[in-house]
């Protein structure tokens, strides 16, 4: 069996993706490496698993030489399948991207591509989500790989905590570095644009913008980015709001 570690790729922009095909290149230094992504984007996905319809992970030409599948699911579908007997071995790491776009503060939990990550550190291997500041559609990933690579050395060299995994965004053009940051405090402010449809009947098209909450706050991902350096920042799984159950402790239920 081969000495070099087994290294999961996967995404959430489709198997079309170019960052799915720029991160294949890169670990490729690294490890053995298997690639599955869904048919098609599956953004804003987050953690959701099909439960009504079988799944299928169908081989498709090489990337890079690697064997690469498709899957008709989620890209926790993707993680979920390859932990439970679609490979011959068992991931040890799980990197996920690069999505075509940025997937900061609150952006995480909405994020297909960190489902992903976060899929794979609930399966006790280190994972990292890595996407690029950069929504046009002939996005530049070349500068970003030098960053995937530092990262994902880092982890090799240092592990992670179980049941953690890294958020990794990145800049567009030259990143200036990279800081270790917190989640910034924001949310995306919903406005649905109401529409008739040629037969008359109403539907709801989604948009609005993203509100920070602490525009001036120099420890976070928002502040990295927008100063040109590549934010890391470290996800659990455990969302228990630690502070808020000593408070319910004192309540009279």
């Amino acid at each position: 069996m081969s000495e070099r570690p087994f290294i999961l790729v996967t995404n959430d922009d489709g198997i079309h993706a170019t960052g799915l095909r720029e991160l294949v290149e890169v670990m490729q230094f690294f490890g053995d490496i298997v690639v599955i992504s869904s048919e098609v984007s599956m953004s804003g996905k987050a953690c959701g698993i099909t439960v009504d319809e079988p799944l299928r992970a169908t081989p498709v030409e090489k990337i890079h030489g690697v064997p690469t599948f498709k899957c008709n699911g989620t890209p926790v579908d993707s993680v979920k399948l390859s932990f439970n007997g679609l490979h011959e071995r068992t991931p040890d790491y799980v990197v996920s991207g690069i999505n075509h776009g940025a997937n900061t503060s609150i952006s995480v939990i909405y994020s297909g591509t960190m489902g992903a990550a976060i899929e794979g550190g609930l399966h006790g291997v280190p994972s990292i989500g890595f996407s690029l500041d950069d929504y046009s559609r002939d996005a530049d990933f070349s500068k970003a790989k030098l960053i995937v690579a530092k990262v994902f050395q880092s982890v090799v060299e240092n592990g992670l905590p179980p049941f953690t995994c890294l958020n990794v965004n990145i800049p567009k053009g030259k990143p200036s570095g990279i800081k270790i940051c917190r989640q910034a405090n924001g949310k995306w402010v919903e406005e649905f644009e109401k529409r008739v449809d040629p037969h008359g009947r109403e539907y709801h098209w989604l948009s609005g913008y993203f509100r920070n909450f602490e525009e001036e706050a120099e420890d976070t991902d928002l502040f990295a980015l927008k100063n040109n350096f590549a934010s890391v920042v470290p996800v659990s799984v455990d969302m228990t709001c630690y502070k808020t159950v000593e408070e319910l402790k004192t309540w009279n239920f």
